[in-house]
């Protein structure tokens, strides 16, 4: 009993901690709540036996280009698909260049504070929770727009970001790319109290034992989706030591051990690893910066979004360069000497993607029908009992943890 109410006094230290950030950022931001955002999105259901009880959005430009790319874009705590669209500017970018955006949504059923639940065994695994209804999500946009199955894209902030990471890791060989900001590397946390140790702390691992985690969470043994990974380095709600994990793990998987090259983009560190000329991993430090999506607003081509609550304006715009990483913009991550067997062209510039991203067609078929799924880590029959039962009552209003069912 005495280890169980050390850990619950340190949930409960935690979770002010936790709340404080988010209402002295709410506060001195002028904050809206995500409602307030106007939206263009496109609601849609029946894509599939949605286990995680997600929302689904989708904004289609007019200047659609031909078997266009998508890029599927998660939220953060606190925010909506509508106002992290409008914030972070990726329906603009979108209408500049030509893609498609998937924008799924967290509901307060499922999560408090709207955070994707990227620290619970029942939604962060292949085939199951929300993990999966995502994975519906984009073989149903797939499907609707003709996309090009080797020009799919992920990005997300905090919460988002974490779930990124977990898309990344569960459904390798979707993803040409991910951005992952101020986010946290996969399998870091399998419950509330890790998740906000991992937060607030960071968790400590070998490279090869954060590339493991990756390994073992799906078949597919390679080719990886190139990450890029953006981090404030004043950030206390995801500490930046998460950025660091972010990088050792998807170096171990990608198998790089050189020295990184380093240089400055708009002012800002930015460290790349590369192969055969490929940037396979990025990691840009935005110095000075608290928890949140660095902006450059503005009308110009490398500008766009609205500064807002974990929105951030930093002179440099993370969602144009992560853009232009995932090869959308009309530039790449592309060096003399990269083949054409590694690089391609999309939207009249080159896109990097991995070979062999094609999934059997009987796959898609239980994506979306859900014939893969397991039981939920919240059944009855597989709930943990009596000590996480009592955490899980006494911190369900954190924002962390969802309902009892």
């Amino acid at each position: 009993m005495r280890k169980l109410g050390q850990t619950l006094s340190a949930l409960a230290r935690y979770r002010r901690h936790w709340s404080t950030l988010l209402q002295t950022t709410a506060a001195t931001r002028g904050a809206t709540g995500p409602s307030a955002a106007p939206t263009h999105l496109t609601e849609l259901s029946g894509f599939g036996s949605n286990p995680g009880a997600l929302r689904m959005f989708t904004y289609a430009p007019k200047n659609l280009a031909p078997s266009p790319a998508l890029v599927v874009v998660l939220h953060g705590c606190t925010q909506s698909a509508a106002s992290y669209d409008l914030g972070a500017g990726w329906s603009t970018l979108a209408d500049r260049h030509g893609f498609i955006l998937l924008l799924p949504e967290q509901t307060p059923a499922n999560n408090p504070k709207t955070c994707f639940n990227w620290f619970l065994p029942g939604d962060i695994a292949r085939g199951r929770g929300e993990a999966l209804s995502i994975r519906q999500m984009i073989e149903k946009t797939i499907g609707a727009h003709g996309i090009d199955r080797s020009k799919v894209f992920i990005t997300g902030l905090s919460a988002g970001g974490a779930m990124t990471a977990v898309m990344l890791a569960t459904y390798p060989e979707v993803f040409a790319a991910g951005a992952i900001i101020a986010g946290l590397p996969y399998g870091t946390a399998g419950n509330v109290q890790q998740a906000f140790e991992s937060m607030f702390q960071g968790r400590t691992h070998t490279a090869k034992e954060w590339g493991d985690l990756v390994r073992r969470a799906s078949p597919h043994r390679g080719p990886w989706p190139r990450v890029s990974v953006w981090q404030g380095d004043m950030d206390a709600v995801v500490k930046p030591a998460n950025a660091e994990a972010l990088v050792a793990q998807w170096s171990d998987v990608h198998g790089v051990d050189s020295a990184p090259i380093a240089d400055t983009v708009d002012g800002y560190p930015r460290k790349v690893w590369r192969r055969g000329g490929v940037d396979l991993i990025e990691s840009y430090t935005i110095t000075g910066m608290a928890h949140g999506t660095p902006l450059a607003t503005g009308s110009h081509d490398q500008e766009c979004g609205a500064a807002a609550p974990f929105l951030l304006e930093a002179g440099i715009s993370s969602s144009y360069h992560i853009a232009k990483f995932f090869g959308l913009t009309g530039h790449a991550g592309v060096r003399a000497g990269a083949s054409d067997a590694t690089a391609g062209k999309a939207n009249g510039g080159t896109s990097l993607v991995p070979g062999g991203v094609e999934i059997i067609p009987d796959e898609r078929v239980e994506v979306l029908n859900g014939k893969a799924d397991e039981p939920r880590f919240d059944d009855a029959a597989r709930r943990p009992v009596d000590i996480m039962a009592i955490i899980t009552k006494a911190l369900t209003s954190a924002g962390l943890m969802k309902p009892p069912a």
